[in-house]
C-alpha cells in the first residue's frame, strides 16, 4: 500500500488534489491510501508528500512556519517523492516579492516574481494578471513526470507570480505569458509545477499517475 500525504496548511483545495490522487491510483491500479494532514507522524510516515496551495504568501509562509511544515519538508525531501503544486511550487523558493517581500523555505535557489501589468501577446491582445486559463508547457528537461504527456501539452494555470530559480538545469518545464517562464522545476526528489494538474483533464492526471509510481531519480 502506497501512503501519499497531501501536506494541510490551511491553503488551497486540498481535498480536490486528494480526490484526484485516488482516482489515478484506482485506474493505475496502485494499492493507494492518500491523506490530508499536518501531523508529522504522519507525513513522516507517507511513501510520498503533495505540497499544494493557492493564496497570499505572507499568509501561507506564516502556517507554514506555525506549523513547522518548513522544517518538516527539509527533512523530508532526502527521503521520499514530493510533488509541489502552484503556490507550494513558489514556497520552495528563496524569496518572494509578494505582499512586499517574504522569505520562503530555501529548497531552490531563486526569487518568485509578479508578472509585469500591461503587456501584450504576439497578436496585440492585453494579457492579464493574474493569468488564468490553459497554456502549453514545453519539456526543457526528460523526467519521469513527463511519461505518457506530449511535448507541448496543455496544463491549467491561475496564477500572478512565477518562479525564476536561480539555476537554470532545475528547469523541466517552460511556458509563455508573454516571456518564457519556469512552469515545472525539479531536483532530485522533488518535482514542482506552476499550474493545477488537478485541473488539467488527462495531460495533469497523467502527471500524477506518473508521480505515484516516480522513484525519486530523474
Amino acid at each position: 500500500m502506497t501512503q501519499v500525504a497531501v501536506i494541510d496548511y490551511g491553503m488551497g483545495n486540498l481535498h480536490s488534489v486528494a480526490k484526484a490522487l485516488e482516482h489515478v491510483g484506482r485506474r493505475a491500479q496502485v494499492p493507494l491510501q492518500v491523506c490530508v494532514t499536518a501531523d508529522p507522524a504522519q507525513l513522516r510516515a507517507a511513501d510520498r508528500l503533495v505540497f499544494p496551495g493557492v493564496g497570499a504568501m505572507r499568509d501561507c509562509m506564516a502556517e507554514i512556519r506555525r506549523l513547522r511544515l518548513d522544517d518538516i519538508l527539509r527533512e523530508q525531501v532526502r527521503l521520499k517523492p514530493v510533488l509541489a503544486i502552484c503556490v507550494g511550487m513558489q514556497a520552495l523558493l528563496r524569496h518572494s516579492e509578494e505582499n512586499g517581500g517574504v522569505d520562503c523555505i530555501g529548497l531552490f535557489e531563486g526569487e518568485v516574481l509578479r508578472f509585469t501589468d500591461g503587456q501584450h501577446d504576439a497578436k496585440g491582445e492585453l494579457l492579464k494578471v493574474p493569468h488564468m486559463g490553459w497554456n502549453h508547457v514545453r519539456q526543457v528537461r526528460q523526467h519521469p513526470l513527463w511519461r505518457g504527456i506530449p511535448d507541448g501539452g496543455r496544463f491549467y494555470f491561475v496564477h500572478s507570480y512565477y518562479v525564476r530559480p536561480a539555476v537554470t538545469a532545475d528547469v523541466a518545464g517552460v511556458t509563455d505569458y508573454p516571456e518564457p517562464f519556469c512552469a515545472a522545476l525539479t531536483h532530485e526528489n522533488v518535482f514542482a509545477v506552476q499550474f493545477h494538474p488537478e485541473k488539467s483533464q488527462e495531460h495533469g492526471l497523467q502527471l500524477l499517475e506518473n508521480f505515484l509510481t516516480w522513484n525519486g531519480q530523474a
